[in-house]
């Protein structure tokens, strides 16, 4: 166990933010699937804009790498554009 006071806040902090970037990214993916099943292309392009910036938000809170959220951007963009 942690002896000093801010080893013990830094702890509990930690665990908060674990928890949040766990549900946020956990969302992300979720909503990732969610565009990848979509059939419809008009309801696939709505929903397109909201996913990119939540991968942004990943990205930029270092939740995941930039590159991932780059590489994970642009297929799912190619998959919006096939779809007929």
């Amino acid at each position: 166990m942690a002896n000093h006071k801010s080893s013990v806040k830094r702890i509990r902090s930690n665990n908060a933010k674990k928890l949040t970037n766990r549900y946020q990214a956990k969302s992300t993916r979720t909503a990732l699937k969610s565009i990848r099943s979509e059939k419809d292309k008009t309801k696939a392009k709505a929903a397109l804009p909201k996913v990119t910036a939540m991968l942004d938000k990943l990205a930029k809170k270092n939740v995941i790498h930039k590159n991932k959220a780059a590489n994970l951007k642009s297929k799912l963009a190619k998959a919006v554009a096939k779809l007929a």
